[in-house]
């Protein structure tokens, strides 16, 4: 039955289908008429091979077993290109034909997955993978570029994402593995790395929403500024002129270019920002706020230094717009938490968790630059080893001293480091960069153990200022320790652990301590005003015709002039004795004398009447 089926196939490129069994037969395959006929049905039902992506997916799906071996074969020698939703619907095992056709190929690649530290069976699913390009392009491994994996890469996920149950994520990650294997097998020249969805497709939609002049004079802001800034802060200058113009756009259409601008537009998208929420959602922050009226004021200062055509008459932003920032301490750990961190960091079964919780506590490091350092970051400058930080947030690097202990650690991991990788980065996994959140789930977990609650990487480098400022560290040395291009950046640890306020605090203490504890030994200076003022008056020293109220701390030198100090003292009592005094003065023509018992008198007769 299955030979008059067979028979009944039109004969359609026999020389084909006598290759495809010649190929078999020379790999030791079976040539039967099973294989005969499934090569011939698929030619007899797709005379030109072009036409099968144009196939309904299901009757692309819809064939005999050995067809779908015939499709593979013609996928990867590059006679038929089936298109990625067959791909990724059929999950056709291209490898095995790869491997067949290309093996030295074969070989190499599952060698460096390998020495990667893939297990073959994820190495062998990458080369299926690596099929599946060859498949789309109809070209060989060799021949594909940068742009062919890129596109590829796009069609595969962009067609798990319409076909359901097809795991996007699982297929998300074989790509990502094969980026690693196939970089450092030198067939691209680009390093692995974790992408973000590509949304340009939904910018390029909003823009088209924005007034054609507003749009290309803002357009043409973020092109000259890509060449001075960061990637992100061109990509925040980006996000906040999009949704601003979005707003003018959508609340007040009259508006076509910057120059009509008012100072109403800029009043509206700051209300508008205390208004939305955020994605975590309550109100956006307001250092959140700030820096995107921040990137509005620099768009149009830069307008009017650039003398731009299209341009407001005058400035729109003001300080007095921006909200009050708060200035918060840094958040670090106290000895003993970070004590407890380092010992769960170090009881842990990651090695790298250990290393990584190790560096950012002894270098101050920020994350990002512990992830750029190089195989080549240890030095030795004299007797000691030093840490070479990579170009960072500052735009600088510098050296940090290396302690013992870690320059043991780094050692270690040098040593357990697979040979031949063509990435000189310190920290790699599967031959790819450290991802950040690795190190962050490698702090949160020694936290956890630890039981310290949530604890960031940046902690600990405010941690280590926190710690060398309390031991005497100075400023300076502070500052370049973690990279700081001014001391006002470090000043804020100051703030922290401010020894001259903790030394006067402990000082009055001690004082109220002993208010507490024993009060029947108060010292002299810490008593209250009433307490003062009574033991003022309980020590007069009591003269022949008054009182001295010269307190007690303050020394007398004088023995003869107690009545012209100021200090002198009497009542109604002495009355008689001063009157034989100035009687005395007057007898012996001491002027001076008579005329200040007289004062005394007199001021006495005032105070009577």
């Amino acid at each position: 039955m299955r030979r008059a089926r067979a028979a009944a196939l039109p004969i359609v490129r026999p020389d084909l289908v006598e290759f495809y069994l010649a190929h078999r037969a020379a790999q030791g395959m079976n040539t039967d008429h099973k294989v005969r006929w499934g090569a011939r049905a698929l030619l007899a039902a797709v005379p030109d091979l072009t036409d099968f992506c144009r196939l309904p997916l299901e009757r692309q799906l819809a064939f005999n077993h050995e067809t779908h071996r015939f499709i593979s074969w013609l996928a990867v020698t590059g006679r038929m290109q089936p298109g990625a939703d067959y791909l990724v619907a059929r999950r056709p095992r291209l490898g095995i034909v790869l491997a067949r056709t290309e093996p030295e190929l074969h070989l190499r690649f599952m060698e460096t997955a390998r020495t990667l530290g893939f297990r073959d069976t994820v190495a062998m699913t990458q080369f299926n993978l690596l099929g599946h390009f060859v498949a789309l392009f109809g070209k060989q491994p060799y021949e594909l570029q940068q742009h062919d994996w890129d596109e590829g890469r796009r069609l595969l996920l962009d067609a798990a994402r319409r076909i359901p149950n097809r795991g996007i994520k699982a297929l998300s990650t074989a790509l990502f593995n094969l980026e690693a294997t196939l970089f450092h097998c030198e067939l691209t020249d680009q390093l692995p790395r974790r992408r973000t969805p590509d949304r340009s497709d939904i910018r390029a939609r909003e823009w088209a929403r924005v007034p054609v002049r507003m749009a290309e004079t803002m357009q043409h802001y973020l092109q000259q500024i890509a060449g001075t800034l960061r990637p992100g802060t061109v990509k925040n200058a980006e996000l906040t002129l999009r949704e601003f113009a979005l707003l003018v756009a959508a609340e007040d259409a009259a508006v076509s270019c910057v120059a009509e601008l008012k100072r109403r537009h800029v009043e509206r998208y700051r209300q508008w920002l205390l208004e939305r929420p955020a994605a975590r959602g309550g109100p956006l922050h307001r250092h959140t706020v700030r820096d995107r009226l921040s990137k509005l004021r620099g768009f149009l200062r830069r307008l009017d230094e650039w003398d731009a055509a299209d341009r407001p008459p005058r400035q729109l932003v003001f300080d007095s717009d921006f909200p009050i920032a708060d200035e918060p301490l840094p958040r670090f750990l106290d000895d003993a938490a970070a004590a407890k961190l380092l010992s769960a960091a170090r009881k842990g079964p990651d090695p790298f968790a250990r290393l990584a919780i190790e560096i950012l506590a002894r270098t101050g490091m920020r994350r990002s630059e512990m992830l750029g350092l190089t195989i080549d970051a240890v030095v030795q400058i004299g007797s000691a080893y030093w840490l070479r930080v990579p170009v960072g947030k500052m735009h600088t690097d510098r050296y940090v001293p290396l302690h013992p202990q870690l320059k043991t650690l780094l050692d270690d991991w040098l040593l357990h480091r697979p040979e031949g990788l063509r990435s000189n980065l310190l920290f790699t996994d599967h031959g790819r960069p450290v991802n950040a959140s690795r190190i962050e789930a490698a702090v949160r977990k020694a936290a956890e153990r630890a039981g310290l609650g949530r604890v960031t990487p940046h902690q600990l480098r405010h941690t280590l200022a926190t710690q060398a400022i309390n031991r005497g560290m100075s400023l300076e040395a502070i500052a370049a320790l973690l990279g700081h291009k001014s001391l006002s950046m470090t000043r804020v640890y100051a703030r922290i652990a401010d020894r001259t306020v903790a030394d006067e605090y402990f000082a009055v203490s001690e004082k109220v301590e002993a208010l507490y504890d024993a009060p029947r030994q108060l010292p002299a200076d810490a008593e209250g005003t009433e307490m003062a003022k009574l033991r003022r008056e309980m020590h007069r020293r009591m003269l022949g015709n008054g009182y001295c109220a010269r307190p007690v701390e303050m020394d007398c030198h004088f023995e003869s002039i107690c009545e012209s100090c100021t200090f002198f003292v009497t009542t109604i009592e002495f009355r008689p004795t001063l009157e034989r005094q100035r009687d005395d003065a007057a007898a012996k023509g001491q002027v001076a004398r008579e005329q200040i018992f007289d004062g005394l008198l007199s001021r006495l007769d005032g105070e009577a009447s």
